[in-house]
C-alpha cells in the first residue's frame, strides 16, 4: 500500500495582544485626592485577569497618570509596559528613566482632553527620527501614532520606528453608524505596514462593540491599547469579566 503524505504550509496566526490603558483608574483615584482605587493593585489584577500589557499616558498636568506612577509601576508590571505621550523633554527623560518595553509617541497638545490625531511623519521627520534613535539606543521599542494615510505610514518607515499605532476613532465612529466599510483604510494601512516591515498596533475608541470585527479584518495586528471603553464596560460587567470578553474577541 502506498502511503502518501502531503505537507502543506502552515500559517501561525498569533492572537492580538490586549494592553489595558489605566489612565481612567488614576482619574478616579485623583478625584478624591486619596489612593482609592489603588493603581498598583488594579494593575496587578488586570494582569492576573489575563491582559498582556499595561499602557499609561502621562500628561504634563498629571491630571490622571502621574509621572511618579510610571516610576512606581516600573517594577510592578510583569507583562509589557507601554508608555505613550508627546515626546517633550520631561516625557523623554521619564521614558529613559523607566525604560518600558515600548514607548508610543502621540502628538497631543498640552491641553488635549484625549488624543485626536496621528503624527504628520513627513513634516516632523527630523524631530521624530532623533527622538526614536535615542529611545532605540536605550533598548526601548518605538511606536508612532498615525492616521491610516499611506504617506504618513511611509514617513513612519523613514524615521526608523519599529511599529505604528493606527488611530482608530474614525473607524469606531462610522462603525457605530453601521458603516462597515470604515475598516477599509485600516486594512490598506495594515497591508502597507506589512510591505514596509513595520509592526502594527491600534487604539482609540475601540470597544467590545467593534473590537472583534476590527481585529478579524486587520492582518498582522500585534496589539490593541484600550482604556476608556474597557473601564466604562467594567462598571457593568466587572473588570475580570470585561478583560476576558476582550481576550475572547481577540482570539483568532
Amino acid at each position: 500500500m502506498l502511503l502518501r503524505i502531503f505537507v502543506s504550509k502552515v500559517t501561525i496566526i498569533e492572537m492580538t495582544k490586549l494592553s489595558v490603558n489605566v489612565n481612567k483608574i488614576a482619574t478616579l483615584r485623583n478625584a478624591r485626592g486619596g489612593d482609592v482605587p489603588n493603581l498598583i493593585k488594579t494593575v496587578k489584577d488586570i494582569e492576573r485577569f489575563g491582559a498582556q500589557g499595561i499602557t499609561i499616558h502621562p500628561r504634563p498636568d498629571e491630571r490622571h497618570i502621574r509621572y511618579q506612577d510610571a516610576r512606581d509601576l516600573k517594577d510592578v508590571v510583569t507583562t509589557e509596559f507601554n508608555i505613550e505621550g508627546n515626546p517633550v523633554e520631561k516625557f523623554i527623560n521619564l521614558v529613559l528613566e523607566v525604560r518600558p518595553e515600548q514607548v508610543t509617541l502621540v502628538p497631543d497638545s498640552v491641553d488635549a482632553i484625549t488624543s485626536n490625531a496621528g503624527w504628520n511623519t513627513v513634516k516632523h521627520k527630523i524631530f521624530l527620527k532623533e527622538v526614536i534613535e535615542e529611545f532605540k539606543r536605550n533598548g526601548i521599542r518605538t511606536s508612532v501614532f498615525v492616521d491610516p494615510i499611506p504617506e504618513m505610514i511611509e514617513g513612519a518607515k523613514l524615521i526608523g520606528t519599529d511599529r505604528i499605532e493606527l488611530y482608530t476613532e474614525d473607524f469606531a465612529t462610522k462603525f457605530k453608524n453601521g458603516q462597515l466599510s470604515a475598516v477599509k483604510p485600516y486594512v490598506e494601512a495594515a497591508l502597507l505596514a506589512q510591505d514596509l516591515n513595520l509592526g502594527l498596533n491600534a487604539g482609540h475608541d475601540l470597544s467590545l462593540e467593534n473590537i472583534q470585527f476590527f481585529s478579524e479584518s486587520i492582518p498582522d495586528l500585534l496589539e490593541v491599547s484600550i482604556g476608556h471603553a474597557l473601564i466604562a464596560e467594567a462598571l457593568y460587567d466587572g473588570l475580570e469579566k470585561t478583560i476576558k470578553s476582550y481576550l475572547k474577541a481577540l482570539d483568532k
